[in-house]
Order: C-alpha cells, then sequence, then structure tokens
C-alpha cells in the first residue's frame, strides 16, 4: 500500500483524535447502550439504536485513523533540504499576479487541509501547480474560471 504523506502536525491530530475516540467517544457510547438496554425491550427502543449507530460510526473512525496513521509517511518540514524549491510541507508565499493579493499557504496531505488555516492538500490543482518551482518562478493553475498565475515570493520550511 502506498504512504500518505502527513505532516508532524498532521499526525499528532490524528493521534488526539484517536485517543479521546478510544479513552471518551467509545466508554461513553458503550454506556448509552447499557443505559438504553435497562428501559425493556430493544424492538421499539430509538435510544437503543441511536446508541449502536453511534458506536458504528466511532468504530469506524476508529479503524480509518489507525489505517491512516499506519500507511503514513510523516514529514516534518523543518527537517527539509529542498533548496528552496516547492515541496510538500513547504510554506509558500504567493503573489496572485491578476488580482495583486499576497496569500501564504503551507503544502499539506489531503486530512490536514484546511484554508481556513491556510493549508492547501498536496492533491489540489494549486499545490499541483507549485510543487518544484522556486521563488520568482510563475506557477499557472487551471482555475473553474480560467487559468490564474501566482509568482511565487518565498518559499520556508517551518
Amino acid at each position: 500500500m502506498n504512504k500518505t504523506p502527513l505532516t508532524v502536525a498532521g499526525a499528532e491530530k490524528l493521534r488526539a483524535e484517536l485517543h479521546r475516540l478510544k479513552t471518551v467517544d467509545r466508554p461513553n457510547v458503550i454506556a448509552a447502550i447499557a443505559e438504553a438496554r435497562s428501559h425493556g425491550d430493544l424492538s421499539e427502543n430509538a435510544e437503543y439504536e441511536a446508541a449502536k449507530d453511534r458506536q458504528g460510526f466511532i468504530e469506524g473512525r476508529i479503524m480509518e485513523v489507525e489505517a491512516k496513521l499506519a500507511n503514513a509517511q510523516i514529514i516534518d518540514p523543518k527537517l527539509l533540504d529542498a533548496d528552496g524549491r516547492c515541496v510538500f510541507g513547504a510554506t509558500v508565499e504567493l503573489e496572485d499576479m491578476d488580482a495583486g493579493q499576497v496569500v501564504t499557504y503551507q503544502i499539506v496531505g489531503d486530512d490536514e487541509a484546511d484554508i481556513k488555516e491556510n493549508k492547501i492538500s498536496i492533491s489540489s490543482p494549486i499545490a499541483r501547480a507549485l510543487i518544484g518551482k522556486f521563488a520568482g518562478d510563475i506557477a499557472e493553475v487551471q482555475a473553474p474560471g480560467g487559468v490564474r498565475e501566482f509568482e511565487i515570493i518565498d518559499v520556508r520550511y517551518v
């Protein structure tokens, strides 16, 4: 199976979620099932059905997170030596050539992407256009509204 790139921070978030699922959510849903069972007839017990559904979701998510961590290639951006090239984990400062607006993005794994935190997925069109380029290069991105050009101002590994 292919390794999935993940930053150190992203791996830590997944580990924290897994810990919470196993130590908080799982025991809570088991207690909810026990409580619902104590109410008698299970065939018409909505609380029991809801608790069982929740348990299924939690167990599925535990398996999903464990699989992601098992298949992760954890990359620490601070340890990268890419000679100023845009690579996974790099923080890239860009200028939108059309709008003149400057934005900063970190290229991260699919599970870590969050545009509100300026983290873009390695598989996004803009990240794919940036990979391998250096500061001063122009990246052409095929966007829904047409081709957009971004000048790479700076590449940092933080």
